[in-house]
């Protein structure tokens, strides 16, 4: 049986120590530099070789050509496992392991992230 006493200094006690948990959402703790999060794609940098696509474990990757030199990626940010394959076999680095990490969502479609290269001048139709 706990004596109420002994409750009483503990409870005292506690209230002149540090807190052992974090203020998380509202104070920001940096990432450490080997972290991996959500992946950067930088589209001009992209020659279309579709390794990260190739080299993805979970499938999560999907590469398409949309016009002359240019190509989109999509990646499914809910089938990802952030190991980071993909920005190590891309040739060019046009993916890059970022650090955002706070990606819930309530609609699975709102993980699907498409990057869109922008078009190049003089790359129009001429009539």
């Amino acid at each position: 049986m706990i004596r109420p006493g002994k409750m009483i200094k503990q409870v005292i006690q506690s209230f002149f120590k540090k807190p052992a948990t974090l203020l998380y959402p509202y104070v920001k703790e940096a990432t450490l530099k080997s972290f991996r999060g959500k992946m950067k794609f930088y589209p001009e940098k992209c020659i279309g070789c579709k390794m990260c696509m190739r080299d993805c474990p979970s499938g999560a990757i999907n590469v398409k050509k949309v016009g002359e030199k240019q190509f989109e990626i999509e990646i499914d940010l809910g089938k990802c496992i952030y190991c980071g394959q993909c920005a190590d076999s891309c040739l060019k680095k046009a993916i890059e392991v970022g650090n955002e990490f706070e990606l819930a969502v309530l609609d699975r479609e709102k993980l699907k992230v498409t990057y869109r290269g922008k078009p190049q001048e003089g790359t129009g139709d001429k009539a």
